[in-house]
């Protein structure tokens, strides 16, 4: 579905990613995971069409996403839930929601898709009256999912949706996901929660100074002792794989 090709892109003389490949099936969670600065949110940008690649090729099933507005990729059913939510504080939370539902291709359903919202986030209910800036920070989350899942995804970027929740919230973070993923989204996961990330994936990405220096299927990562030490916070795992940096397919 998503095939990325030698990626570049640059800020002012300051190479942010430096010949990203990657490639997406149809219906898979994929995790992007890394430090931060290493290039995953500006990977993300490039794909949603918010920063122009120096160098590179982008391809949505078949077609080229070079030079095409971040409006014209939502169209298509490309849709990005940014880091820190983005929410419009001075609407409502069912204002809010109807702009997810602005693209042409989701307005027939916008009415249902909203009660299924609802549905699915009880509490949006409760405030859809609310302006969303007097939300609480757990609640902004479910109201960016819930604004994503109005524009009817085909592909969702998803940039840190966990960051800053508490444990239970990360949670619902996660029930979330697979709730798009259920309805038939393939998914491109950034997390510095890697250890959420893989555990959802089918697959992952580990990115470094904007350049993938690992790829495998997410449970070979979860058991890999260097992602261990470098992303999951420990340095040594008990049910880690103890073969050599080298046994592990990397790209």
């Amino acid at each position: 579905m998503l095939r990325i090709e030698n990626l570049q892109v640059q800020y002012a003389q300051v190479a942010a990613l430096r010949g990203v490949d990657i490639t997406i099936n149809s219906g898979e969670i994929v995790a992007l995971i890394g430090a931060n600065g290493a290039g995953k949110s500006t990977t993300l940008k490039a794909i949603s069409g918010l920063i122009k690649p120096s160098v590179g090729t982008i391809q949505f099933s078949g077609q080229s996403l070079l030079g095409l507005a971040p409006e014209q990729l939502v169209e298509l059913g490309i849709i990005h839930v940014p880091e820190g939510r983005r929410v419009f504080p001075r609407l409502t939370v069912e204002e809010n929601l109807k702009v997810g539902a602005y693209a042409s291709r989701a307005r027939a359903g916008e009415k249902e898709a909203r009660e299924r919202v609802y549905r699915l986030f009880p509490r949006l209910a409760e405030r859809r009256s609310q302006v969303a800036g007097a939300l609480s920070g757990g609640e902004q989350q479910m109201l960016a999912f819930g604004r994503a899942m109005m524009a009817k995804p085909v592909l969702l970027l998803l940039d840190e949706p966990s960051l800053g929740l508490a444990p239970i919230l990360v949670e619902e973070v996660a029930q979330a996901i697979a709730r798009f993923h259920d309805d038939g989204a393939t998914i491109l996961l950034v997390e510095q929660n890697a250890e959420l990330a893989l555990s959802m994936a089918s697959r992952g990405f580990v990115i470094e100074t904007g350049r993938i220096v690992l790829t495998d299927s997410a449970g070979n990562l979860l058991k890999n002792p260097n992602v261990w030490a470098s992303y999951l916070g420990r340095e040594d795992w008990e049910g880690a794989d103890k073969n050599e940096p080298g046994d592990t397919p990397s790209n």
